[in-house]
């Protein structure tokens, strides 16, 4: 009995949790992940490896190897969004994680999310500690920011782990490597968007969640080491970045928001673009301005889903403004 237990009170029962791995071509990281999985300290834990049509044996190795593994193999790349919709959509658990394939989780990362959900009912998200897997002592992200002028990033990447980033607080998001996800938000405001198919897909998931009303808390104990980059390329990065960046802003933005800050988001997406444009030379630079394109011409799409996503929204332009970032804070 724990000391804040009553006579003849039965604790609840620990939630079933479901992680959900994307793979692709990713033989060589699989067993670094699955191992990682099976060390963990967490007992009611379901893993579920959602293949994207690999051709390296992928599907061969987990079968061979992994027998408590849950494969869904897919019949086409579905890229990110769509192998872990797939995923979820498989899982049973309470709580959901969707974790990289390019990662090694701690013992203890289930249970310290876990942990964290239990102490933060009002949360529907939870963002892993995650550190460079070859560098163990820094960062590549403490939970997710987005700036004012519409731009995503990565609390503390590149900066090294000096206890700057120990603190459990609110942030606005997870990043899609290492995301925690209470089911009863996917009830409520879905899955992940397959339109987005790789890159800001977490940035959208998290204004949807965070316009409904769920807070994401940062849990520090919670680490993962992650491969950066290690999956995708600059080219590829830099295409969906210029196309999902205008998708998250026509999308999730809110007017309100807009109304007070338009000479920011505006100013920015034309620093970016103007930025591709000077560096056209680049392939990079060239893939970001096909994106920019691809991105404008999806604002028809994206501006019909708006509706429904602003429609649930339950918070007060006060609360956005005070979990946004600053651009000069960052």
């Amino acid at each position: 009995m724990t000391q804040n237990s009553k006579p003849g009170a039965q604790n609840p029962p620990e939630p079933l949790v479901s992680v959900v791995i994307v793979n692709w071509n990713g033989a060589h990281y699989l067993p670094t992940c699955l191992d990682s999985l099976r060390a963990q300290t967490y007992p009611h834990l379901e893993v579920i490896v959602a293949d994207n049509a690999s051709t390296d044996g992928s599907q061969a190795l987990i079968r061979a190897d992994y027998p408590e593994v849950t494969l869904i193999a897919l019949s086409e790349n579905r890229g990110f969004t769509g192998g872990n919709n797939a995923g979820i959509t498989a899982s049973r658990g309470e709580i959901v994680i969707l974790l990289n394939n390019d990662t090694e989780a701690a013992p203890d990362w289930v249970a310290e999310v876990v942990a964290t959900f239990a102490r933060h009912p009002e949360a529907g998200l939870v963002a892993s500690k995650m550190l460079l897997f070859d560098r163990r002592d820094t960062l590549h992200t403490a939970g997710d920011y987005y700036r004012l002028d519409g731009l995503p990033g990565n609390r503390g990447v590149w900066q090294r782990d000096e206890g700057q980033y120990d603190r459990e607080e609110y942030v606005f998001g997870a990043c899609g490597g290492a995301l925690a996800v209470r089911r009863a938000v996917l009830d409520q405001i879905g899955l992940l968007d397959d339109d987005f198919f790789f890159s800001a897909e977490d940035v959208d998931f998290a204004w949807r969640a965070q316009l409904a009303g769920w807070r994401c808390v940062y849990a520090p104990s919670a680490v993962v080491y992650h491969h950066l980059a290690a999956t995708g390329g600059d080219v590829t990065a830099s295409y969906y970045n210029g196309r999902n960046f205008i998708y998250v802003l026509a999308k999730d933005y809110p007017a309100d928001l807009f109304r007070r800050h338009w000479r920011q988001v505006l100013g920015r997406q034309a620093r970016i673009a103007w930025e591709a444009l000077r560096a056209w030379r680049g392939e990079a630079a060239r893939a970001r301005l096909r994106g920019i394109i691809a991105g404008l011409c999806g604002l028809p799409k994206m501006l019909r889903k708006r509706r429904a996503v602003q429609a649930m929204r339950r918070v007060p332009l006060a609360y956005l403004e005070s979990i946004l970032t600053r651009p000069e804070d960052v």
